[in-house]
């Protein structure tokens, strides 16, 4: 494959990430004011809110995944590089916070609200340390 065909595949690949993150950086913050709506038509619109972003980010994830794995069939030797391994740990970890969002949205349309955010505010900030830690080791690329 010419080199700029891999450029414009890995170029693909960051921009589905950078999709798939924006929506890992708001949706939790969707459902902290979602979570303190107090009224059903502020409610039913984070809803609607949620599922949609959901759906943005989730397709970013899959083509992220999709010219991911392209760039990784043109250089299967990655696989046997330790820092990426890692790497596929933590997007692993970041599938599981992903799947986690979902399930907060079901709660949250079932009517779960809450004054304390302490812990959603927390879950809000996970995906600043899945991103710093994935492009750190795919930049650094440490042994």
């Amino acid at each position: 494959m010419q080199h700029s065909a891999y450029l414009w595949i890995k170029a693909l690949h960051l921009a589905f990430m950078v999709t798939w993150f924006a929506g890992l950086f708001y949706l939790p913050r969707l459902f902290i004011y979602h979570a303190q709506a107090d009224d059903e038509q502020g409610r039913s619109r984070f809803t609607v809110m949620e599922r949609r972003l959901f759906a943005i980010m989730t397709l970013g994830a899959v083509l992220a995944l999709v010219f991911g794995l392209v760039l990784l069939w043109l250089h299967p030797g990655l696989m046997q590089q330790t820092w990426f391994q890692v790497k596929v740990l933590f997007l692993f970890g970041l599938s599981v916070f992903h799947f986690r969002c979902w399930l907060w949205i079901e709660q949250l349309q079932n009517g779960y609200q809450t004054q304390n955010t302490r812990g959603m505010r927390w879950f809000n900030e996970i995906p600043v340390l899945f991103l710093l830690v994935i492009i750190a080791l795919a930049i650094v690329k440490p042994s």
